[in-house]
């Protein structure tokens, strides 16, 4: 049995000790919004934060998030009440298939959280490890400097 700290939320969870956060999030606690992209750390589509770090769940084994706290995209906003991240994509139009958002949305809030001001430059570099086939890039990099304003960094 593993503890683990989702979103806030103490669970447990009888899985491997090896098997991959990602397949524990999506297979054990339901929390599919955290995508299964290349399986080989590579994309970031499964990027989620672990104590405000990203981090490639598909690579990461669960027992190395062992009492830390992993935050999804769930952990973020709701559709009623949208973290700023998410309402800025949205009104940037920067969503197009929506497959790499989860990871996109949680690299963005990772540097948002350490670099509340960033430049656009710092900015692409964060966002450079999150591969999207959309070409909305530039609409993502408006989205997540809107959203800095929005949350008090611009």
């Amino acid at each position: 049995m593993l503890r683990l700290v989702v979103n806030g939320q103490s669970r447990e969870v009888t899985a491997d000790p090896e098997t991959p956060l990602l397949y524990v999030l999506r297979n054990d606690l339901g929390l599919t919004g955290t995508k299964f992209g290349c399986g080989l750390g590579q994309c970031g589509a499964c990027t989620v934060l672990v104590d405000g770090q990203p981090v490639r769940s598909c690579m990461l084994p669960v027992q190395a998030v062992a009492g830390q706290a992993v935050t999804t995209i769930e952990g973020l906003g709701s559709p009623e009440r949208p973290h700023p991240l998410q309402a800025a994509l949205i009104e940037e139009q920067a969503v197009q298939c929506g497959y790499c958002t989860p990871g996109i949305v949680m690299a963005a809030k990772a540097i948002l959280d350490r670099t509340p001001r960033p430049t656009e430059a710092q900015l692409k570099q964060a966002l450079n490890e999150v591969l999207c086939r959309c070409g909305t890039h530039d609409r993502v990099v408006r989205a997540v400097l809107r959203a800095a304003a929005t949350m008090g960094g611009r």
